[in-house]
């Protein structure tokens, strides 16, 4: 099962478009079922998850920690992907400080 795992600090007033840029998952090789786990260490944040042309979640709060997510108890978004969709999770960051996010994505051909 493909796992992507990374921890990124965004600095104050900053925005990524995809945590997941670069990744040799990023686009499902294959049908497959997404779930996702996303964490920022303080308040004030916003994600956004799409897969494909579905939107899994609007722009919203991430859960706060400063860990990983816990498998399988903080997998919050889950999507089936078809072959060649992007999976993208965007960040924004309107603080006045840097906050680190934490995500896991665990892929699985279906």
């Amino acid at each position: 099962m493909p796992v992507m795992q990374n921890a990124t600090s965004l600095a104050a007033g900053i925005n990524s478009s995809n945590l997941l840029a670069g990744s040799a998952f990023e686009f499902a090789r294959s049908r497959s079922l997404v779930s996702i786990g996303l964490t920022a260490s303080a308040t004030g944040t916003f994600i956004t998850i799409n897969s494909g042309a579905d939107v899994i979640l609007e722009e919203s709060p991430p859960y706060e920690a400063t860990v990983f997510p816990i498998v399988p108890d903080q997998m919050f978004y889950n999507d089936v992907m078809e072959v060649g969709d992007r999976l993208r999770i965007s960040v924004r960051n309107p603080t006045a400080g840097a906050i680190v996010f934490r995500h896991i994505v665990l892929m699985s051909s279906i």
